[in-house]
């Protein structure tokens, strides 16, 4: 046997692992993995193989046939997962900007018809080729920061049959390019046009019409966006619970615009992540990591309040000292986020929720893969798992957050090839 893919001389080479680990990075764990020095990553058949330091390598398995990328010195890591974005929509929301410029707030917009209803219209009126080409399109970009691994959610048709459309264009979007594309059912975003004032209602015919119609086996996921103008905690655990009796592994965007209690419902139901989570207070939180034992990951979304010019950032750095994993993301969308860059976010984690550097890289590599249900296959650098890693153009942990809105990629590898 020899190696397929080498690369060697790794200056920091971070491999995200910790002895005796069975769930998500918490506490002091989320900061306290393997760093190798002067290290290197084998790979064969689009798996890892072995890693170490230098001076362990098997030289007799570099062969004339093993590629080989010198890292010289540069830091190398597992592929970026990006674990909550809106990957599929059609048109854009540019002409609201002024109108947040002007003082009007999410909220506003959205009960004026816009905001998420806006999307919905363009979305409808798409073909299912103009959607997927736009899904292409934003996944090369994904690609270009060193995304291997997206979660892509639905919410932008809010009907069985635009919603079912969403799945199949996510799907078809991940079997054209290399980044693996998970795909979530996020029908639950805010109540459909044709169920104005009727949440429950509309929460019922999700329930009956679309949710017999999606296999939990190729959408792992149900998700409910839990806020004012959306879903209230009561019909967001009725919902939760139906999709659970349904073989679906569930997932809440809640507490990103007031405090609800929707984060300690949703982890109460055994919910793999709880998302926004911006006004989730540090005592819920440190209840959360408790009740389900450090497995519900709290995944943070930085670039949201940047982008809606609000001062209420998750109080990451508590979410940790209390034992709660955190993920970090973009939340990738028309309206909230319309940033591709989680290096950027990542940074954010850092100046604005208090998170270290090497806490926010497991953010986004490891605990990302846990809350999208992915931490077998990517995440971390070890024997067994899929061959995704990137080379950046830095040579220590240290500078990935310094340098503010950099991209620091310099090669990516997806299944042991370069892309």
């Amino acid at each position: 046997m020899a190696y397929s893919l080498l690369i060697r001389n790794c200056g920091h080479l971070l491999t995200l692992t910790v002895s005796d680990a069975n769930g998500p990075l918490a506490g002091p764990a989320q900061s306290n993995w393997r760093i190798i020095p002067d290290g290197y990553v084998a790979c064969e058949q689009g798996q890892i193989v072995a890693v170490g330091p230098m001076p362990e390598l098997d030289q007799a398995l570099v062969t004339a046939a093993t590629e080989v990328i010198e890292a010289a010195g540069r830091v190398v890591l597992p592929g970026l997962v990006e674990c909550h974005t809106h990957l599929v929509f059609g048109g854009n929301r540019a002409h609201e900007f002024h109108r947040k410029l002007q003082g009007e707030t999410y909220l506003d917009i959205l009960a004026s018809g816009g905001g998420i209803l806006s999307t919905v219209r363009a979305t409808r009126a798409a073909t299912d080729e103009e959607l997927l080409q736009q899904a292409l399109r934003h996944l090369v970009d994904f690609r270009h920061y060193g995304v291997t691994t997206l979660e892509a959610k639905t919410g932008y048709g809010l009907d069985t049959d635009t919603e079912l459309r969403l799945l199949r264009v996510a799907q078809e979007a991940g079997r054209r390019q290399p980044v693996r594309v998970v795909p979530s059912f996020l029908g639950a975003h805010v109540p459909g046009p044709e169920f104005r004032g009727q949440p429950r209602e509309y929460l019922q015919m999700l329930v009956q019409d679309v949710l017999p119609r999606i296999s939990p086996t190729e959408v792992p996921f149900v998700d409910i966006f839990c806020e004012e103008g959306a879903f209230s905690v009561a019909d967001s655990r009725w919902y939760l619970e139906q999709a659970r009796e349904l073989g679906f592994r569930l997932k809440i965007h809640a507490e990103q615009l007031h405090d609800l209690g929707g984060c300690e419902m949703a982890a109460e139901l055994g919910a793999v992540s709880i998302d926004h989570a911006d006004y989730l207070a540090p005592a819920a939180a440190a209840r959360i990591a408790a009740r389900t034992n450090g497995r519900t990951v709290a995944v943070l979304l930085p670039l949201v309040p940047l982008f809606l010019r609000q001062e209420q950032y998750a109080p990451g750095r508590a979410f940790i000292d209390a034992g709660l994993p955190v993920a970090i993301s973009t939340d990738f969308n028309p309206g909230s986020c319309p940033s591709k860059n989680l290096w950027l976010a990542l940074q954010l984690a850092c100046l604005k929720m208090g998170l270290t550097p090497a806490e926010a890289v497991a953010a986004v590599t490891l605990n990302a893969a846990w809350s999208i249900g992915q931490e077998r296959e990517c995440g971390s650098l070890e024997p067994g798992k899929r061959a995704d890693l990137l080379v950046l153009d830095v040579p220590t942990l240290e500078e990935i957050p310094y340098w503010l809105g950099e991209n620091p990629v310099r090669e990516v590898i997806i299944g042991g090839q370069r892309i």
